[in-house]
């Protein structure tokens, strides 16, 4: 009959913040978020990779700040005033600030919501995508946490 149905309120679910980046829109896990600030003055740092845009001072700790579009290798930042600092906590690595163009939402996507990407499929912007989630009738991309703060540069 009708039991086996049971299991399926079972599937594990996730939280994603939903931020535009361009007219995409990305997924970043709830679990790696540390806080949400609006854009502030940048401190450049000297020699860095050119997807670090410098730190910033949140609270007394200093936090480096990345750009996505440049690491992600898509046209420049441009800086409104719904552009925000996404601080993730990294494990063993801190704090680490992403520049995204708007926060849209909180969305709860379980299993069934999201397809995986295969890895040979992944190749360059999209080796930081590690799946497309379907809420509604949007796609959002999921970021690969792991593969964007990777600190090796591809060039």
């Amino acid at each position: 009959m009708a039991d086996n149905k049971i299991e399926t309120t079972e599937k594990s679910t996730k939280q994603y913040i939903v931020v535009q980046i361009g007219n995409e829109k990305y997924g970043i896990d709830i679990g790696y978020i540390d806080n949400i600030v609006r854009m502030q003055k940048i401190t450049r740092v000297p020699k860095a990779q050119v997807y670090f845009k410098g730190i910033i001072n949140l609270r007394g700790e200093i936090v480096p700040v990345m750009s996505i579009r440049t690491k992600m290798e898509l046209e420049d930042d441009v800086i409104t005033n719904k552009t925000r600092i996404i601080i993730l906590k990294i494990e063993d690595k801190g704090l680490l600030g992403v520049m995204v163009d708007e926060v849209c939402e909180v969305v709860t996507l379980s299993e069934d919501d999201i397809d995986t990407m295969s890895s040979n499929a992944k190749s360059g912007k999209d080796s930081f995508i590690s799946g497309i989630g379907k809420k509604d009738d949007t796609l959002i991309s999921l970021f690969e946490i792991n593969a964007i703060i990777e600190e090796k540069d591809n060039n």
